[in-house]
C-alpha cells in the first residue's frame, strides 16, 4: 500500500485539480458574472452551485391539471367520431352524446347491435363497448386506458411548463408531478411570481381562421361558425366580437419560431410556419385577397387584420394592442407549445432571499466550526498525520463544490446538513487508518511496514462502512422527496468524495513523506 504507481498518482492530482478548477467558479464569481462567461466564453468551467428555493428565494406554487377537461374532449371527440362512422355504414341512431363518464347511443333497430359494436371498436383501442337488448350503446374508456393518457397529459403539461420556465432564463426550476393530478413548481430566484402563474398558466392554443363577414356578432350563427370575443373588446372603433369560421385554416402547431419585434414602431410578435404550414397559409391567403383573418389565440380573437395580398414565405406577425412585455410573452408561449388542459393554483408561497441569505451564512458557520473543531481533534490527537487528514479533508469539501456545481445539483438547506455531516465523518477512515497503524507499531513494526499493514488492514472496514451509508443516501434519494432528496445528494456525493480524499489522498500524502524523510520511527 505504499508504493503507488506513477499513473495513480498522475490520476489522484488530476483529480484534485479539476476539482479546484471546476469549483473556483463558487468563489471567484458572482452569479451574473458566471452567467455571463456562460455566455462570452461558454468553455470556460463557470457553473456555480445551483441554490434550492429555501436558500435562495423565489415562487413555490402547486398547480392542478384539469383532466376532466381534457377526458371531456375525449368523450365529445369520440362521439363525433361515432356519428362519423354511423353515417358511414347507413346505422340509424338517436340521442348520440356524453352522458358524463361515457358516450351514449341509442339504434334505432337493435338488430343493427354487431354492426355498430364493429364500427364503434375500429376507432381506437382501450374502448369498453356494452349494448344492452333494446340498443343502447354506452361507449366508455377502459380504466387502463384513462390512466395512460393521465400519465400522457401530466408528462406533457410538465414539459411544456419546463419550457415556459426555461423561456425566461431560469434554469433552476425544479417542476415534479405531485399526486395524480398536480404539478409542484420550485423556481429559485424568480422575483415575479405573478408573471410566472400568467406565462404557465395560459393554455396558448393559436389558431388562424377567416372572419365571416356576411354574419354580424350578437346576431344568428350558422353552424358552421362561432363568435368569440375580442382580445381587446372595449376599444373605441373596435367590435367586441367576431364570427369566425370553425374551419381552422392553419394551427399553431405548424409553427416553428415566434419572436417579439417591432412594425411601425409598435410592439408585435412575428412568426414563422413549417414548410406544410407555409403552403397551406399561402394557399388560403393567395384565395382570399382583401377578406379578414382571425388570430386567436385561447378562443380569444387577438388580431383581425385585412389580407392585402398572399402571404407567401410561411412568415408574418401578429398584431394587436400589445405592450412590449405583452409581445415577448405571447412569443415565449407560442415557442414552448400549448399546455395539453388548463391548470389552476392550489398553493402560492413566495420566499424571500432573506430567510436563503441567512440559512446560508448559518450553514457556512456550522460548516467552518465543524471544520476547525475536525482539524484540532486530528492534529492533536495524530500530529503530523492528522494535519495531513485535515488538509485531505480540504480537498474534500473542494472536490464536493465541484461536483455540485458540475452536476448542477440542487443545494438546499438538509443538503447544507449533508455537507456538515460528511465534515464530520470524512476522517472517520483516517482514524481506522491511524489506530491500525498504531497497532502495528506496538507490535514491533517498523515505519514502512506498519503503514502498509496499517492500510491494508483498515480498507475492507472503510469499504464497508462508506458502502453501506451510501446505500441508504440512494434509497433516500430514490424514495424521499424535497428536502430529503437534498439530504441525500449531498450526503452521497460527499462519501464518495471523502473516501477519495480520505484514502487516496492522505495516502499519496502519507507516502510521499515516508520516502523524502525516510523516518525511523512514526510521531502517531
Amino acid at each position: 500500500m505504499v508504493h503507488l504507481p506513477r499513473w495513480q498518482v498522475i490520476l489522484i492530482l488530476l483529480v484534485v485539480v479539476l476539482g479546484v478548477i471546476y469549483a473556483s467558479p463558487n468563489l471567484l464569481f458572482s452569479r451574473d458574472q458566471a452567467n455571463e462567461l456562460a455566455v462570452d466564453a461558454g468553455w470556460v468551467p463557470h457553473q456555480q452551485i445551483s441554490l434550492g428555493l429555501d436558500l435562495r428565494g423565489g415562487a413555490h406554487l402547486l398547480a392542478e391539471v384539469d383532466l376532466d377537461y381534457v377526458f371531456t374532449e375525449d368523450r365529445e371527440n369520440l362521439a363525433e367520431d361515432i356519428r362519423r362512422e354511423f353515417t358511414r355504414d347507413n346505422i340509424g341512431y338517436s340521442g348520440l352524446g356524453d352522458l358524463g363518464e361515457n358516450v351514449g347511443v341509442t339504434l334505432n333497430s337493435p338488430a343493427d347491435a354487431d354492426k355498430a359494436r364493429d364500427a364503434v371498436a375500429g376507432l381506437s383501442q382501450g374502448l369498453q363497448i356494452d349494448i344492452d337488448d333494446a340498443g343502447v350503446i354506452r361507449v366508455a374508456f377502459t380504466e387502463a386506458e384513462t390512466r395512460a393518457r393521465a400519465n400522457q397529459i401530466m408528462a406533457q403539461a410538465i414539459e411544456v411548463i419546463r419550457r415556459r420556465i426555461d423561456e425566461l432564463g431560469t434554469r433552476e426550476a425544479s417542476i415534479q408531478r405531485h399526486g395524480d393530478d398536480r404539478i409542484l413548481i420550485q423556481v429559485p430566484g424568480l422575483d415575479d411570481p405573478q408573471r410566472l402563474k400568467e406565462i404557465i398558466g395560459k393554455t396558448a392554443v393559436l389558431t388562424f381562421r377567416f372572419v365571416n363577414e356576411n354574419v354580424r356578432p350578437g346576431g344568428p350563427v350558422p353552424p358552421s361558425s362561432e363568435e368569440l370575443p375580442a382580445a381587446d373588446s372595449g376599444r373605441p372603433g373596435l367590435p367586441d366580437s367576431y364570427v369566425v369560421s370553425k374551419r381552422i385554416m392553419v394551427s399553431g402547431d405548424s409553427l416553428t419560431g415566434a419572436s417579439a419585434t417591432f412594425d411601425q414602431g409598435r410592439p408585435v410578435v412575428s412568426f414563422a410556419f413549417d414548410a406544410q404550414g407555409a403552403k397551406r397559409f399561402g394557399e388560403a391567403t393567395r384565395d382570399n385577397v382583401g377578406k379578414l383573418f382571425a388570430i386567436i389565440l385561447d378562443d380569444q380573437v387577438i388580431s383581425a387584420p385585412v389580407i392585402n395580398e398572399p402571404i407567401l414565405g410561411g412568415r408574418g406577425i401578429i398584431s394587436g394592442s400589445f405592450t412590449t412585455q405583452e409581445a415577448q410573452d405571447l412569443a415565449l408561449l407560442l415557442r414552448a407549445g400549448a399546455l395539453p388542459a388548463p391548470i389552476t393554483y392550489l398553493e402560492e408561497r413566495t420566499v424571500g432571499p432573506g430567510l436563503g441569505a441567512d440559512s446560508i451564512l448559518a450553514g457556512e458557520i456550522a460548516s467552518v466550526l465543524g471544520l476547525v473543531f475536525v482539524i484540532i481533534f486530528m492534529v492533536g490527537a495524530y500530529g503530523l498525520f492528522g494535519a495531513m487528514a485535515s488538509m485531505a479533508l480540504v480537498v474534500n469539501l473542494v472536490l464536493l463544490m465541484a461536483a455540485l456545481s458540475v452536476l448542477q445539483a440542487t443545494l438546499t438547506l438538509p443538503g447544507i446538513a449533508g455537507i456538515v455531516l460528511t465534515i464530520g465523518m470524512a476522517v472517520d477512515a483516517n482514524v481506522l487508518v491511524f489506530e491500525r497503524i498504531r497497532e502495528e507499531m506496538r507490535s514491533g513494526r517498523g515505519p514502512v511496514t506498519a503503514v502498509d499493514a496499517g492500510y491494508r488492514r483498515a480498507m475492507k472496514t472503510i469499504f464497508d462502512s462508506n458502502l453501506t451509508t451510501l446505500i441508504a443516501a440512494v434509497l433516500l434519494f430514490q424514495f424521499g422527496s424535497g428536502p430529503i432528496k437534498g439530504f441525500a445528494v449531498t450526503l452521497s456525493l460527499g462519501l464518495i468524495t471523502s473516501m477519495f480524499s480520505a484514502i487516496m489522498v492522505t495516502r499519496l500524502m502519507v507516502v510521499a513523506w515516508l520516502r523524502s524523510r525516510r523516518p525511523q520511527a512514526l510521531a502517531l
